[in-house]
Formats: C-alpha cells, structure tokens, sequence
C-alpha cells in the first residue's frame, strides 16, 4: 500500500494534530457508547466515564510506544461488555465481575510465554471464530433493545427510537458505501452528534447532579473472588484475545511490519497488563480494535506518532467532570442505534468470512454453525433461579456458553473432515 506517512515517520505540528484530531474523535466514539454499563448513582456513573477514558488513554499510549507499536485504536472490549451485561442479569456483584476482569487479563499476560499464543490460535478454526463475531452481535440484541426502547421513556420516546432505528442505519448505511477518504471514518461520530441533536431538540437534556468523585478513589475496596464468574470470563478472554492478535495481525500484515512476533507478545502483554488495570479500577478491560487499518487506507497515515496526542487528550478530558458529562450524555436510543449498526456491520463481516474461508460447505458444516447460536440465546434468555448461584453466572451467560458449544461442536461431536 502507498502510503503518506509509514509507521515510524513523525509528523509536522501541524499533520500530526489534524490526524490525532480524527483518532480522537474515532476514541470517543469507541469509548462513549460503552459508558451505559456503569452502575449507581448519578455521580458514580460519572466518575466511571472518568475512570474509563483514564484506562482506555493510557492502554493506547502504552501500546503505541511500547507494546504492539503500531496505530491501532484502543477501546472496551465488546466481548467484556456482554459478559458484564450477562453477569449482572444473573445477579452477580460489580465486585465479583471486575475481580474477574482482573484475573482474566493476569491470564492473558501469562499466554505470551513459552509459546501459549501460538497454540491457542491453533484452536481456533474459522467457524468457531465466525460463530464468536455473531455470538458478540447476538447477545448484545437485548441490550441493544432495552436502549432504544428504554422501560421508562419520555413521552413519543418509543417512536423516536423506532424512526430513527429505521431511517439512522439505512443513512448510515449509505454514507458507509458512498463516503470516501476521511468522511467515511466518521460515519459514527457523525451519527452520535446528529442522534443527540435531534433527541434533545426534543427532550430535555439532564442536568448534572452533583460532581464525580476525586481520581484519588480510582482503585475498587474489595477484591471478590466468585469461581463461576471467573470461569464465564476466562471464556470471554478467550474471544478477547483472539479479537486481539487478530487486530495486530491484521494491521501487520497490511503494513509489511516486520518482527511481528515480537510485536503480537508485546502487544498482547500490554493488553492483558491493562485489563488487570481495568479490573482493580472497576471497568471494562481493553482491546485493540479493528477499524485501524480502514482509517489508515482512506488517510494514507500510518504514523503511530499520530495517535499519541490522541490518547493523552483522552486522559486530560477524564480530569475535567464537565467535559465528561457533555461527551458521554448521549440519549440511550442514539446508543442503541448506533450498536445495532456496528452489530451489523459485525454480522456482516462474519458472513463474510464464512464466503472467504470457505468454512461452511455442508449442512454439518452450517450445523456447528447454527446450533451454538440458538443455545446461546436460550441461555441468555434462560429464567433465573432454576441453577445453583455458584455456576449460574456461567450458564446464565449465553456468550460464554455459546463459546463453549461452538468449541464442543467443532472438536468432539460434529467434527468436520473437510479442513475450513
């Protein structure tokens, strides 16, 4: 690929804030539309926005610099985020789930030793990675639903969220397939600004009730450790790290980057280091996102150097509780929209995945396929109470249970003779 600007050139001024400005704004995006899992009050929620941007600044800048070294945008992991949203509809504590969070990424650091990476991938076919991108689109489909038509809506909120289900996707759609070069990176930064406008042309925005609390409280009181819960994570891990040597990967390969190797481990033990961070600090853990190397094919910039003003400005904003407040009051139905589109585009590219690989050529092959999904959804939508508290939040997570089928499936009892 012919590029302006490669991974190691600096930049002038004046370039460099231009395009820090864009993976600013992609930053955002990524992190604001995750700040809806946050609980209690007001003023808690709040501070963990704060709390959230800190992590998320901080992962990046280290990955940029020391870790994987390549322009990759850094954000929650969409797989941690239906774990947490699985977990506390299966009444498991905050404490417990960020405890395992913990745990998950001390695990991930580990894997970079002695080999573990390379082995795991292994592990991995095409279908049980094609069934892990729509198991993340399909879990999310209820909370996506609770968003967009939200158990206590304003009056007419309902009919708004269903107009602009309709009318935001197809227009996203749209600019998506028509927009070129920078413009259609901004696609969904756009939508957050346009959705929110409209929203409160309508109805009123809240107001700030009281101020988040000081930095100085970043670190959770207790650490609990609750078995179930750390078994339903692990598994979440498992698709998080795939999400992430797949992202590195990807980028690697694009760019010609040569000692990948390297890169992977270091980047990989960054991402597991940071998610122990998360974890002590009670939020979601990050992973490397995929979008990158669409940024970098429509700007021609592949500088790394560009995103370091990114991701410090994503620290300094987190000092400013006002700021924060402004970035992250997006009304829940835009959110909700928003996520079904990325769960689409998801989707899609699952689909997509299954045409390129080749991985379904028989009905057997669609079964290992289909069968995972649907049990995860009944699992998911599974009444609770029915199992014992100390496995219930495993088996109430429909992800984690999908994973687990999918593995069961491909391996033991539907194994294929054709390799995907």
């Amino acid at each position: 690929m012919k590029l302006k600007y490669n991974i190691d050139d600096k930049l002038p001024l004046g370039e460099q804030l231009l395009y820090a400005a864009q993976w600013f704004i992609l930053a955002i995006a990524v992190v604001v539309t995750s700040v809806f899992v946050a609980q209690g009050t007001p003023a808690e929620k709040l501070f963990y926005a704060q709390k959230l941007f800190v992590v998320m600044g901080v992962a990046g800048l280290a990955q940029v610099l020391w870790g994987h070294r390549m322009p990759i945008i850094v954000g929650p992991a969409s797989v941690l985020l239906v774990g947490v949203i699985s977990s506390l509809g299966a009444g498991a504590s905050t404490t417990g789930i960020y405890s395992s969070i913990a745990i998950g990424g001390v695990l991930v650091s580990l894997l970079t030793y002695g080999g573990m990476l390379r082995r795991i991938q292994r592990l991995f076919t095409p279908r049980i990675v094609v069934v892990i991108l729509m198991l993340i689109a399909l879990t999310l489909s209820p909370v996506i639903k609770n968003l967009i038509f939200s158990a206590k809506p304003h009056e007419g909120e309902h009919m708004f969220g269903l107009i602009f289900t309709i009318v935001g996707c197809l227009v996203m759609v749209v600019l998506n397939r028509n927009l070129k070069g920078v413009a259609k990176s901004l696609v969904i930064p756009l939508a957050l600004v346009v959705g929110s406008a409209m929203y409160y042309m309508l109805y009123p925005m809240p107001e700030m009730s009281g101020t988040a609390v000081s930095l100085r409280g970043m670190i959770i009181e207790e650490f609990t450790l609750d078995w179930s819960l750390v078994v339903a994570f692990v598994i979440c891990y498992v698709a998080l790290l795939i999400n992430d040597i797949g992202s590195i990967e990807a980028l690697g390969a694009m760019l010609g980057v040569e000692d990948m190797e390297k890169r992977l481990k270091r980047g990989v033990r960054i991402t597991g280091a940071m998610n122990v961070v998360a974890g002590a600090a009670g939020v979601l853990g990050p992973v490397d996102y995929s979008m990158s190397p669409g940024v970098i094919a429509s700007t021609g910039c592949a500088s790394r150097y560009a995103l370091v003003p990114a991701t410090l400005l994503l620290i300094v904003v987190a000092l400013f509780p006002d700021a924060i407040f402004l970035l992250t009051n997006i009304p829940n139905p835009v959110i909700g929209v928003i996520l079904l589109f990325l769960m689409g585009t998801q989707l899609a590219a699952s689909l997509e995945m299954v045409r390129s690989t080749a991985s379904v050529q028989s009905f057997s092959d669609a079964l290992t396929v289909g069968l995972p999904l649907m049990m995860a959804m009944l699992f998911q939508l599974m009444p609770r109470g029915i199992l014992p508290s100390v496995i219930e939040p495993l088996v109430g997570n429909g992800f984690a249970m999908g994973v687990i089928m999918v593995i069961i499936m491909e391996h033991i009892v539907n194994r294929s003779t054709q390799k995907p």
